[in-house]
């Protein structure tokens, strides 16, 4: 839901800055690779120090590039299919590193064995959730289902409660539980996402396979 209007509006806010970056001669396809390069930076160098502010503010700049790419390459018609392909893979690899950088910070100095293995399993189920539309999508079925959690929603949900959370280095007392119970809201919400994409893929397959089947049969019965 996010995904759908959020990206509208930005896309708006970001279209002069798009415009001046092609101007200035820059690619869609450098942006995209500088914006994964920053918000990597940002989630493994300060998440697993624990600096969750300061790398929450890096890592917003640099995943606004997913906006930017995109919007240049339609203002310049040069869209393709390898620029979809690599910001599609980028994004991907972005979002290992945010929550990778947080299992480390979980696994190391925030000593919390529990909250390192939510963090990896929203790592692993965001990949996955992306990949069962992905590979549905490549049979040939519409996957017709957004879902609870989508990737802007595990975004924001994450970043903005690490964000707050680093506050508490500011001196906001208890402020620093909003991440946990983030990371669980993203867990979980993950997890009946990627129920609601395999079954609108098992039911769109059951049905694309029955109009084939129906198909076939008209055909014979013509022939005879």
């Amino acid at each position: 839901m996010l995904n759908k209007y959020a990206r509208a509006f930005f896309t708006r806010v970001l279209t002069p800055f798009a415009a001046l970056l092609l101007r200035l001669g820059v690619s869609p396809d450098a942006v995209t690779l500088i914006g994964t390069a920053g918000v990597m930076a940002g989630a493994l160098v300060f998440f697993p120090m624990g600096e969750f502010f300061w790398g929450t503010i890096v890592i917003t700049i640099f995943v606004f590039s997913d906006l930017v790419d995109g919007n240049m390459a339609r203002q310049a018609g040069i869209s393709s299919r390898w620029g979809a392909f690599l910001d599609s893979t980028l994004d991907r690899v972005a979002d290992g590193a945010i929550f990778g950088g947080l299992a480390l910070w979980y696994a190391g100095n925030g000593d919390d064995n529990v909250m390192c293995a939510v963090a990896i399993f929203c790592l692993a189920s965001g990949q996955v959730v992306s990949y069962t539309k992905a590979r549905g999508e490549s049979i040939g079925l519409p996957v017709a289902v957004n879902g609870l959690v989508e990737r802007a929603e595990r975004l924001v949900i994450s970043l903005v409660a690490a964000g707050l959370s680093g506050l508490h280095k500011f001196g906001v007392p208890g402020i620093q539980i909003l991440l946990p119970i983030a990371l669980w809201i993203v867990a979980v919400g993950s997890l009946v996402t990627l129920v609601q994409r395999v079954v609108t893929v098992r039911r769109e397959s059951a049905e694309a396979d029955a109009a084939e089947a129906a198909a076939a049969d008209r055909g014979s019965g013509a022939a005879q």
